[in-house]
């Protein structure tokens, strides 16, 4: 092998070690926002009860696939549980740690996943005709440049649907005959 062909194989091999340290370098890209929202026939304190009881998340959320720890009853700020979930194609365990709590009109919890913030979900509940206006929302930053780009071209799209299917069920789920 000759001596130029040997520098351009170790140039184009730097060219890929950089360009790989640039899509994994931690950045913060700020926070991508997933609003899903529905009115559902039901007072504000009944919907606040169930969203905020984590055994019945797997009831309601498609990416929810199992929770353990304190499942049966509506979490209180300081409580956390753990999570199962397949989110966009990715499966793993959360641990959600609740971070705001007006009993009937707000809850919010923060994930982390081995560590590291995983993310935001928030319920709003205001009173509505006939029922309660239930907000979801759901934050989350891109640690990297590989996952911005990614976030961009399909998880997002992904997460929103998964999350507005999450709510259609819910309001099925809570307005369903008894």
């Amino acid at each position: 092998m000759s001596r130029a062909s040997k520098k351009s194989i170790i140039g184009i091999a730097l060219a890929l070690l950089v360009l790989a340290a640039a899509l994994f370098a931690p950045v913060d890209f700020g926070a991508t926002r997933i609003v899903s929202e529905a009115d559902i026939a039901r007072p504000p304190a009944e919907v606040f009860a169930y969203v905020t009881t984590p055994g019945h998340w797997p009831d309601w959320h498609p990416s929810s696939l199992a929770v353990r720890g304190a499942v049966d009853h509506s979490l209180a700020v300081g409580e956390t549980v753990e999570e199962d979930f397949n989110v966009a194609g990715r499966t793993g365990r959360v641990t959600w740690r609740v971070t705001a709590r007006e009993p009937g009109r707000y809850w919010r919890i923060a994930g982390s996943i081995g560590g590291r913030e995983a993310g935001t979900v928030s319920y709003t509940l205001t009173p509505a005709a006939g029922g309660t206006h239930f907000v979801r929302e759901f934050e989350y930053g891109a640690p990297n440049l590989l996952f911005a780009l990614l976030d961009r071209w399909r998880i997002r799209r992904q997460i929103e649907e998964e999350s507005q299917t999450a709510v259609h069920r819910l309001k099925q789920r809570l307005e369903a005959p008894v």
